[in-house]
């Protein structure tokens, strides 16, 4: 029964992220008008082979630090949503309407009442409201998938842990994409190649797998007291503190996602001068985390020059 749930979620997981990597390609294909962009599919294409080599090579069915699935998928989303940004972004400099709609080839034969009605809500539709629908359901589906998937060696507290750095991470990313679609820098190259380049390199976060989850779950007051102190005995005359996992996960989080986001948003408040209540929340939040992370790494050094002393040398000194 373990095997087969774990089978089966695998293939749950991955099917969502074909579905949505084949809708942004068509997005792709019908914008562009090309057939050559049914290439991108090759990386949800792969995921395929990939979940067979996975649960083939693997005890709980996923790999403890990196996500090739996940990798796989952004290697068909990442590049079809540059392509949907930058064919509206070309809309707008040649001063065409970026609302126009998509053509979506001829559809199968059937009932000509409903033909046209679904034809006429087809048509309703904009690019860009699909090009954002399509943004705002990839994030979902990156945070629905690592529900969905193999836990591998993560507890369900772990999980639960993950799940949550991953909602916040996607609602960090889709206010970037607010800000450059905004109708004061909507138009600036610069600054859109900019928002998606910084959004691209945030998604490295959706794949890895354990950098959040070092942590252990929750235990009774006595006994976590207990094994604090036995950690600490054991640990703490070593050069590096018992915190490491925790603060090369704030680092992680600082250059892939906080210090980009920051000096991006930064520069709508100081050189366009653009703000809203949204980005001031956001930019509060990159602020309290960067100097969070300083704040740690002061800790950490007072803690390497002797200022807190292990338990067990005090004890020797005593004596």
């Amino acid at each position: 029964m373990c095997k087969f749930w774990k089978v089966f979620s695998a293939t749950v997981s991955r099917l969502l992220f074909f579905v949505h990597g084949f809708l942004m390609v068509w997005m792709v294909v019908s914008v562009k008008r090309c057939t050559t962009y049914w290439i991108l599919l090759l990386g949800v294409g792969a995921l395929i082979v990939e979940m067979g080599f996975t649960l083939k090579f693997t005890k709980n069915g996923e790999w403890k630090w990196f996500s090739p699935m996940v990798s796989l998928y952004l290697s068909t989303a990442i590049p079809a949503l540059w392509l949907l940004e930058l064919d509206l972004l070309e809309k707008r400099l040649f001063n065409s309407s970026s609302d126009t709609t998509c053509y979506f080839g001829p559809m199968i034969p059937g009932d000509a009442n409903i033909y046209l009605q679904l034809y006429g809500r087809l048509s309703s539709i904009t690019t860009a409201q699909w090009v954002t629908g399509l943004e705002q359901i990839m994030l979902l589906v990156l945070v629905l998938g690592r529900w969905l998937m193999p836990k591998g060696d993560m507890t369900r507290y772990q999980l639960s842990q993950l799940l949550m750095v991953h909602l916040g991470l996607g609602a960090d990313i889709l206010d970037i994409f607010d800000l450059f679609k905004h109708p004061t820098a909507n138009t600036d190259k610069l600054i859109v190649i900019a928002g998606l380049s910084f959004c691209s390199w945030a998604t490295i976060q959706f794949q890895l797998v354990l950098a959040h989850t070092k942590s252990q779950e929750p235990r009774a007051a006595g006994a976590q007291t207990k094994e604090m102190e036995e950690e600490r005995s054991a640990c703490c005359c070593k050069e590096q503190g018992c915190c490491t996992s925790k603060v090369w996960s704030l680092l992680i989080t600082i250059v892939t996602q906080d210090g980009p986001f920051l000096a991006y948003r930064l520069y709508f408040l100081i050189v366009i001068g653009f703000v809203n209540q949204t980005m001031i929340f956001f930019l509060s939040k990159n602020s309290l985390v960067v100097l969070l992370e300083i704040y740690r790494r002061f800790v950490m050094h007072c803690q390497q020059q002797g200022h807190h002393r292990c338990p067990r040398r005090k004890r020797q000194q005593d004596k």
